[in-house]
């Protein structure tokens, strides 16, 4: 009998990063454990991380490269799957231009060892002009507030719950989806802690999550009102002398037209608007500003909703009017032991962000930050005429289910003249392909993030090895966006070298850091670093990134510094401690401040202001994610799919009385996008006026290879989202707060 093997890894499917412990017997994965050693997540696990195994054994999941002939996916070698790119892609971009050609980068690149390194390497190396992605449905506001009040879009202040006295929770919900552009595992219990030792929490939501069992005050508020709640805030911190900026103090420009900007938000004209009472809304104002270690924290429902780049960029302008940044047990920025690649300012921004420098083609929607809304690409592919997107990459994406108007893109994708996509499942989007070319399971690939540690609650970091070896021949998925970059710009297969191309990636990094002002190894020969930098892709990025962070040993300047290796000799982690305060390190603004009150953000306000006076009657949808569920992608593990139906329709009895609807009935939700039937399932969780429907459902479509999601579809609930209802200033979905109306099906 096969000897049971433990060993450790970090799940990847959230910023949470728990510490596992995976056994295996005979090379199947039997049980997967938290690992109570691991130095970061300390024994917690949530349900999705003991899935792994059945995600890696999933007889669904593609492990050959697929062509399509005649309507059906075929298995193929590399060396086809390439030769069929090489043939049909390049005379695409000869006819119509490099402008014909997009990519749609889904929310898993983010969690993924090799493509989120290798997204940098990709984009520049294909010269394609125009990419789509997940970040235009999750969270675009706060990459544009972060951008024009810090220097960085993806400079991320974060709450250190660990040391906070009063946190306040608006439109997270830590109980479905652990933290969110925050690291920190166990999310709850740390919540649970600040309560304990006497502080205060207090979660505001339109619905009565998971994580308000976790607080000691909800806040009942009507989707889409946070930045009215938080523009009430700060008129009452201004007009009760509560502004303190603390050791902030001369750092902060802007000051003054966020106080006259202020002056129409007082809490009774913003009573409507949120659903929340005057007092209370003063009242929380005053108590923020007299704790001692507070901070609010805003996520997804502050972003996906009509005023999302006001209401993220206002959690900063609270933070900072209540002296609660860049101090302990308040908003701080983190301190990676291994930087992130994301930290460099993309070269067209080297003077200062500008937007909307070029227009969609068919909506004329603005670009913002190098992007347009998610939602225009199904109307770019299916409107005829010069600049039509003739070809498709999707990249670890499923934009049919995940994007709003999903539905037409499901249309649209047929009339494409060539697709691939990077992915492990024939799903509702990848069905589409005429290439796909699979990545590897979690358990196949080393993992280290590279993006989650810049929003982490303390300075570590935790290297896991492989579990798996790869399949005979395959590639790892660093090494396909390398060779999908050289076939976009027509070469054949057999001249690439991936070698020359890893090289030549890895020598400008190098020499891009070493020109960086105040880096480790500013000054240095470049080609020198190189030399002392052995190995090929993300694991030689990664021993650069640590040896040149903050703890690194610097390529000699402190010998007794950390690299990859001494890293990797800790396989539970490497803790270095909290965050410490260093906005004078993370300020890349042009004045080297604070800047407060960007003009491109105030200008929305008057928008806002007009929105106090419009009638808040009729229902509101929103969204929301279960603790077992991770988008779309995760509906195929069997253990994550057991239990009762989780797609259905919450809504309050007030609600659901007059419709005549209850418990298990069948309702007709329809917005001007499109309409559904869902099952009812009545509830006071939600707010009077407002219901919701899950996310990521909808696999009851012909032609995907998910048969544990296909038994138990559920509806897509972008279906009833309108592509064009986004947040003017950084042009995000509006997936909350989508007027509705609710009827029992059948009746009319």
């Amino acid at each position: 009998m096969a000897q049971a093997e433990i060993r450790t890894k970090t799940c990847p499917l959230c910023e949470a990063m728990c510490g596992l412990r995976i056994q295996i017997e005979a090379g199947q994965v039997t049980k997967i454990r938290p690992n109570p050693k691991d130095v970061w997540s300390q024994g917690y696990m949530c349900p999705k991380g003991a899935a792994l195994g059945e995600l890696h054994h999933d007889p669904d999941r593609i492990r050959f490269p697929q062509i399509k002939r005649e309507g059906r996916f075929v298995a193929v070698s590399w060396s086809e799957a390439f030769d069929e790119i090489h043939r049909r892609l390049p005379p695409i971009i000869e006819s119509d231009g490099i402008e014909a050609m997009t990519v749609y980068f889904g929310n898993p690149v983010a969690h993924n060892f090799s493509l989120s390194r290798y997204a940098a390497a990709f984009i520049p190396m294909s010269n394609i002009p125009v990419t789509y992605s997940a970040g235009t449905v999750d969270q675009w506001p706060k990459n544009l507030s972060s951008a024009l009040l810090f220097g960085g879009m993806w400079t991320f202040p974060i709450p250190d719950v660990d040391r906070c006295e009063y946190l306040i929770v608006m439109g997270a919900n830590p109980h479905a989806s652990q933290g969110s552009l925050l690291a920190c595992a166990d999310l709850l219990g740390r919540m649970d802690a600040i309560r304990e030792r006497g502080g205060r929490v207090i979660v505001i939501d339109p619905r009565r999550t998971g994580t308000v069992e976790h607080a000691d005050e909800w806040l009942a508020i009507r989707p889409g009102g946070d930045a009215a709640l938080l523009m009430a805030w700060v008129n009452v911190l201004f007009e009760e002398n509560r502004v303190d900026l603390g050791e902030l103090e001369g750092r902060v420009e802007g000051l003054d037209r966020v106080a006259l900007a202020c002056r129409p938000f007082t809490p009774e004209a913003v009573v409507d608007r949120t659903g929340l009472a005057a007092d209370d809304i003063r009242r929380i104002a005053r108590e923020l500003a007299s704790a001692d270690r507070a901070a609010v924290y805003g996520r997804i429902g502050t972003c996906n909703q009509e005023f999302g780049t006001l209401a993220s960029w206002l959690v900063d302008v609270v933070n900072i009017l209540t002296a609660h940044l860049d101090r302990p047990g308040c908003a701080m920025f983190a301190n990676p032991i291994a930087w992130s690649l994301t930290s460099f300012r993309p070269p067209e921004f080297a003077d200062g962000y500008s937007f909307g420098r070029w227009h969609s083609r068919v909506r004329g929607a603005p670009e913002v930050l190098g992007q347009f809304p998610a939602s225009c690409l199904s109307e770019e592919i299916a409107t005829p005429g010069p600049g039509r997107i003739r070809a498709l990459l999707t990249i670890a994406g499923n934009p049919v289910l995940s994007t709003p108007g999903g539905d037409r893109l499901d249309k649209a994708l047929p009339e494409l003249d060539f697709m691939i996509s990077i992915d492990n499942w024939i799903n509702e989007t990848t069905q589409h392909a005429d290439v796909i070319l699979p990545g590897q399971s979690v358990l196949e690939q080393p993992h280290y993030d590279e993006m989650i540690w810049s929003w982490a609650v303390r300075s570590a970091g935790k290297f896991s090895p492989a579990l798996f070896d790869l399949p005979e021949g395959a590639w790892a998925e660093w090494e396909v966006l390398l060779m999908l970059a050289a076939l976009v710009n027509g070469a054949s297969p057999e001249s690439i070298d991936l070698e020359a191309l890893d090289q030549l990636f890895f020598t400008g990094l190098v020499a891009g850091f070493a020109q960086s002002p105040g880096s480790t190894i500013e000054g240095r020969d470049p080609a020198e670093i190189v030399a002392l930098t052995p190995g090929c892709g993300p694991e030689r990025i990664l021993d650069f990134q640590i040896r040149t962070g903050p703890f690194g040993e610097g390529y000699g300047a402190d010998p007794e510094g950390l690299t990859l290796a001494k890293v990797k000799a800790e396989p539970n982690g490497i803790d270095l401690g909290p965050m410490r305060p260093r906005l004078d390190q993370v300020i890349s603004t042009k004045s080297g401040n604070v800047e407060l009150a960007p003009e491109y953000i105030l200008g929305d306000l008057p928008r806002l202001e007009e929105s106090l006076e419009c009638s808040q009657d009729g229902l509101q949808l929103i969204s929301r994610r279960h603790v077992r569920s991770n988008n779309s992608w995760m509906h195929n593990a069997p253990a994550l799919m057991t239990g009762k139906d989780r797609c259905t329709l919450l809504i309050h009895p007030e609600d659901a009385r007059p419709r005549g609807l209850e418990d298990g009935m069948q309702a007709e939700v329809q917005s001007r996008a499109g309409r559904v039937e869902v099952a009812v399932e009545v509830t006071e969780e939600m707010r009077p006026g407002v219901v919701c429907l899950p996310h990521g459902f909808g696999h009851d479509r012909p032609g995907t290879r998910l048969a544990v999601a296909s038994a138990r579809p559920g509806i897509c609930n972008n279906v009833l989202a309108p592509g064009d209802l986004v947040d003017h200033l950084s042009g995000n979905a509006q997936v909350n707060g989508i007027p509705v109306e609710v009827r029992l099906a059948g009746s009319g």
